[in-house]
């Protein structure tokens, strides 16, 4: 790895950060305090599944789907291929995705407009935030593509009502990594390490992930 650069592309979470609506409130407290006599500092975390950078499990949209701690590391770590868009897309559909070489490409990231919001670190929630359409997802999903992440807390348009883009991705088996923080590496080819907690049949879990490249 000497001479690369490493990219943190995860969001810091924080008590109070940004969530996606109706999703729960992240707290951290402490449980136990050396300034109050405890023989060490131990915190307590009260957040959702899908808190920060997270990784999507099959189950968060089918009952009988994979948990998060059986996904493959395999499809979580690997060459990725990095696109920018411009401000004035609104929504990644197949048309957009079209206008890039994605031959031989398994771990695909987008980085749009939103990639600013998550670097101010503000707790606001942008509802019309850039999203995957479902002929995006289709056409990824027909190049054989495995993962995708992307700059904001939903690959989904906010509040669709059909929830195309998760099911089109998550019942072939496509990972899907929300949260990414993308404002600071240029696009291109890198290396991804994005490793979800390992919590027994959950639909979702956080992660840390690094771009290297």
């Amino acid at each position: 790895m000497s001479g690369k650069r490493i990219y943190d592309i995860s969001i810091t979470v924080r008590t109070g950060g940004l969530i996606y609506p109706g999703n729960p409130v992240t707290s951290i407290t402490p449980q136990q305090a050396i300034s109050q006599g405890a023989g060490a500092n131990v915190s307590r975390l009260d957040l959702g599944s899908h808190t920060g950078t997270h990784v999507d499990a099959p189950k968060h949209f089918f009952d009988d789907g994979a948990g998060v701690d059986t996904m493959s590391l395999d499809v979580l770590m690997g060459p990725a291929r990095l696109l920018e868009f411009s401000d004035s897309v609104l929504s990644v559909g197949e048309a957009e995705l079209r206008a890039h070489d994605l031959s031989g490409v398994t771990r695909v990231l987008l980085k749009t407009r939103n990639s600013a919001w998550l670097a101010s670190g503000s707790s606001e929630f942008h509802p019309d935030y850039t999203y995957l359409a479902p002929d995006g997802a289709s056409y990824l999903a027909g190049l054989g593509v495995r993962l995708v992440g992307v700059d904001y807390l939903s690959v989904e348009q906010f509040h669709s009502g059909h929830h195309m883009t998760h099911r089109t991705l998550l019942e072939r088996g496509i990972v899907i990594v929300d949260g990414l923080l993308l404002s600071e590496p240029p696009a291109g080819t890198y290396e991804l390490r994005c490793l979800p907690l390992k919590l027994a049949g959950l639909d979702g879990a956080p992660a840390r992930a690094v771009l290297v490249g």
